[in-house]
């Protein structure tokens, strides 16, 4: 058992044609790979029957967050991710399609020996409680999108305020040059979606999918609109609306627990969805669409701000991330850009900007990693390390693609012109970006001046982690 390792990425490396790009150390504590790659640790037996049973990433997923693969002491998780992302994409793997002929040959019975010699070939281990269950009635009926939605955003809302932060903002941040911190970026995000909707003192607005209430808070605060925020997480309102309460604008400020699909109160002067249309799916975008049209009145803006996968490879079909699907976001669907903009012209609306942020969301990204593992013994206390390790591993992951350019963010905005074909949208971005409609008297401050909720605890705490935390 001394050289397992070396049996294991020997068989692998013939098996692939091609060396993987990691090194590998067995529970035996032999240790085999490139020298200088990253280290990834094999805990157990089971570590390799979920690589067995589910090859490629839902395999790899399984076996991290259940604790049987680790990052070995001292290696970078984001060097890890780096080097699988980049290995899954070389054409040799992209057009490697393993048939009986190899796994009975001589390549594919080589590896069946490394894995009878470790012990490995076994039943399959039931997947880790994190994962969500499958086959939940119609894809994205009301129903399975709650229970979608209870999945991922009702984990706890003091977990979500240690890893986002005072500001409470659960998507990009804008990272202007006088942005410092991470606080200050999301300010700028949300006062960047008040300007480029224009508002103004007494307009109407509606934020869909509003998180925990801080755009129609800085919106009411500062540009002093009437503001109403629709979600169906029920963590998400309960706080939003405490929020709302104790910042003192409950006279301006409404926070339902309701679908986009239930709003019957338009016509609205202005819509903002921020990171929820990436929840609706192909099959029900045009109904988004046309919804959020008949919500808006005529001249009102949309800004929506959604996250985008590049085009697909000729010939092949969208596959969504099975990691992401089973653990973070299940049934969330990206489309590219250029999809989304046709589904909203197709619904009625002029598309008069578009601007891309990807490179904002990896540095997001990196910054909720850091406060993630800088409290890492209150996040296990406060969601379990499972869970845990499933949002370090999506984070982590999530950066790097949108620093690849695997995935991108925009904003869109777009009008519902009037029946005269009028936009009310001034000739220049430097124009409507001019915050015309700001309160007099006040200035926009940091996202963390509105209430939030007090955590179990405060500052750094010791983690369990064995790898390097990760560098913003």
């Amino acid at each position: 058992m001394a050289e397992l390792a070396r049996r294991l990425v020997e068989a692998l490396d013939g098996l692939l044609g091609i060396p993987v790009p990691l090194r590998v150390q067995a529970w035996d504590g032999s240790v085999a790979g490139p020298p200088g790659a990253p280290t990834v640790v094999l805990r157990n037996r089971r570590a390799l029957r979920r690589l067995l049973w589910h090859p490629g990433e839902l395999g790899l997923a399984r076996a991290y967050v259940s604790g049987d693969l680790e990052v070995a002491p001292g290696t970078d998780l984001y060097d890890v991710l780096r080097a699988v992302a980049r290995f899954a994409e070389r054409p040799e793997i992209r057009r490697l399609r393993l048939g009986p002929g190899d796994v009975l040959g001589a390549r594919g019975r080589r590896v069946v020996g490394a894995l009878l010699r470790a012990g490995a070939l076994g039943p399959e281990p039931v997947p880790p409680p994190e994962e969500a269950p499958t086959g939940r009635g119609r894809l994205h009926s009301r129903g399975r999108d709650r229970a979608a939605i209870h999945h991922h955003y009702d984990v706890g809302n003091d977990f979500y305020g240690l890893v986002l932060g005072p500001s409470m903002v659960y998507s990009c941040a804008y990272w202007e040059p006088a942005a410092k911190s991470l606080e200050a970026a999301q300010e700028a995000k949300l006062d960047l979606i008040c300007r480029k909707l224009g508002l103004r003192p007494g307009m109407r607005l509606l934020d869909v999918g509003s998180g925990w209430g801080s755009l129609v808070l800085h919106a009411a605060r500062h540009y002093g609109v009437r503001a109403v925020g629709v979600s169906i997480s029920e963590e998400q309102v309960a706080l939003a609306r405490r929020r709302v309460e104790e910042a003192g604008l409950a006279d301006r400020v409404e926070i339902r627990l309701q679908d986009y699909r239930e709003i019957p109160d338009g016509p609205f002067d202005a819509i903002s969805s921020v990171g929820m249309a990436e929840h609706v799916g192909e099959a029900q975008y045009r109904v988004y669409a046309e919804g959020l049209y008949r919500l808006l009145a005529p001249g009102g803006r949309l800004l929506n701000h959604q996250i985008a996968r590049r085009p697909d490879h000729p010939g092949e079909p969208y596959r969504p991330s099975p990691f992401i699907n089973r653990y973070v976001f299940p049934d969330g669907e990206l489309s590219p850009v250029g999809s989304t903009v046709s589904r909203l012209e197709e619904a009625g609306f002029e598309v008069r900007d578009v601007e891309s942020l990807r490179e904002h969301y990896g540095l997001t990204l990196r910054e909720w990693v850091a406060n993630l593992e800088a409290r890492w013994t209150e996040a296990v206390g406060l969601v379990g390390r499972g869970r845990a390790r499933v949002w370090r591993l999506y984070m982590a992951a999530s950066a790097l693609a949108f620093e690849e350019n695997r995935i991108g963010v925009n904003q869109i905005l777009a009008v519902r012109s009037t029946a005269e074909g009028a936009a009310h949208l001034p000739a220049t971005r430097a124009e409507w970006l001019a915050a015309p409609g700001t309160v007099p008297g006040t200035v926009p401050g940091t996202a963390s001046d509105l209430p939030v909720p007090e955590g179990p605890g405060a500052g750094p705490a010791q983690t369990d982690l064995g790898d390097r935390g990760s560098v913003r």
